[in-house]
């Protein structure tokens, strides 16, 4: 007689799903306060310890592998932030777009998932840019001649430059990626299994150029600290648009539509409504 093999290191997608609508969101959208703040600056520095580590790390890698390579190697490093975030335990704004899914399965409002949201982007916001003032007061910006903090610098000047639809459509991909690197972490049932989840994807979507609003919270912030040293007098670029205007209505607006947007409507939205939704209708 044979044996009835079954998996227990990977939860399928319809599990998945059904997790996040009934028991994940609930909880995050229930959480307290006091919760959401802490961990939503621990997960603003995590994603900034990713962002810094890919900032060194691309600062002069492409003179010895060039563009592609240097891409995929500040995406692979990258992956650090978003491990962090969900092995070590933070609440990140663009992974909870996800608790969307709760909402639209009617076990929490809409309200009180836009509130959590709110909160976790101001406590993400506050560890993001606490991380570019350490780091900025660190020094190490300064090493081979001021070749990292260059490389911060170019790095927040191409984000303050971008047009609306550019950083809205990459913002969009971002998210999307990064959704799918929680959703597939979320399968797995051990720690390696969820590290090889979110590496891939977030490498993607680094290497691909989109954008990350909470990142964005640590790489302009850090180009704004340094605009008035020596590495920008040294990078000889046009920082006229790297101010505050810029870092907030160029980028992170667009930016943050466009993660609500990947993350919540082409990953909770529709997944939702293939695997819960179709689901309790066929129960009816």
């Amino acid at each position: 007689m044979s044996e009835k093999i079954i998996d227990i290191n990977c939860n399928p997608p319809a599990s998945i799903a059904s997790k996040i609508a009934e028991t994940i969101g609930v909880k995050k959208a229930n959480a307290s306060v006091y919760n959401l703040l802490i961990l939503g600056i621990f997960a603003g520095v995590y994603i900034g310890f990713g962002a810094a580590f890919a900032t060194l790390v691309s600062s002069d890698l492409s003179e010895f592998v060039g563009i592609g390579l240097t891409k995929l190697a500040s995406g692979a490093v990258f992956s650090v932030g978003l491990m962090l975030v969900v092995i070590a335990g933070a609440e990140l704004f663009t992974g909870n777009n996800l608790i969307l899914m709760s909402a639209l399965d009617k076990k929490v409002t809409f309200g009180r998932v836009i509130n959590k949201w709110i909160i976790v982007y101001i406590a993400n916001f506050i560890g993001s840019v606490l991380l570019a003032y350490i780091m900025f007061e660190t020094g190490l910006w300064k090493g081979a001649n001021n070749l990292t903090g260059i490389q911060a610098l170019k790095i927040a000047n191409v984000k303050v430059n971008l047009s609306f639809s550019a950083a809205l459509f990459r913002g969009i991909g971002c998210n999307w990626l990064v959704c799918l690197a929680v959703w597939m972490a979320i399968a797995s049932r051990n720690v390696i299994g969820k590290i090889f989840a979110i590496f891939f994807p977030i490498m993607a979507f680094v290497a691909l150029g989109f954008e990350h609003c909470i990142a964005n919270m640590y790489f302009i912030p850090v180009g704004l600290f340094l605009k008035g040293t020596q590495a920008a007098t040294a990078s000889g670029l046009d920082l006229t648009n790297l101010n505050i205007y810029g870092f907030l209505v160029k980028n992170l607006i667009p930016v943050t539509i466009g993660n609500i947007i990947g993350g919540a409507f082409f990953v909770a939205f529709l997944y939702w409504s293939v695997y819960v939704r179709k689901a309790k209708t066929k129960n009816v």
